[in-house]
């Protein structure tokens, strides 16, 4: 082999690994630190807000609202990615983009959030790339948005 072919071969190679880990790698990471980012640090700062108003109640509009688990990991960890895009994740309000993946089912579905998923349109890092979330929680959260 000459050394003009190896040149070549070499750049082809590192063009590669450099494509995958733009593909791959970086949206995973950029999902995960915004997943860590986005964990529940507390209801101190709503009962400062609520505090910080007089006559403001820091009760919900309605009950059902406090009592979704599903919406809650949704905004804690979820709404980062498919309220964004980011990583090719279905925007939660795009209905188009949502039909083909409900339509597989939901067991797909959670098999998926749980244990992540890399597809054509992008990728889904596991629980969101909160780890610290359990079963219930990310099921809860498909179930959420599959909802809307």
């Amino acid at each position: 082999m000459r050394r003009g072919d190896r040149d070549v071969l070499s750049f082809l190679l590192i063009y590669e690994v450099k494509t995958v880990l733009a593909r791959t790698f970086l949206p995973l990471l950029s999902c995960a630190l915004l997943a860590a980012c986005s964990q529940d640090q507390g209801s101190s700062a709503t009962v400062q807000t609520a505090a910080a108003q007089p006559g403001a109640s820091a009760a919900p509009a309605t009950p059902a609202q406090a009592d979704d688990p599903g919406e809650k990991t949704y905004k804690q960890a979820c709404a980062l990615c498919h309220g964004t895009g980011a990583g090719g994740a279905p925007l939660l309000t795009d209905r188009a983009d949502w039909e083909p993946r409900i339509a597989q089912g939901k067991d797909v579905l959670y098999q998926h959030a749980l244990e992540g998923f890399t597809g054509s349109k992008g990728m889904m890092p596991p629980r969101g790339g909160n780890v610290s979330l359990s079963d219930e929680q990310v099921k809860a959260a498909v179930d959420y948005m599959t909802s809307q």
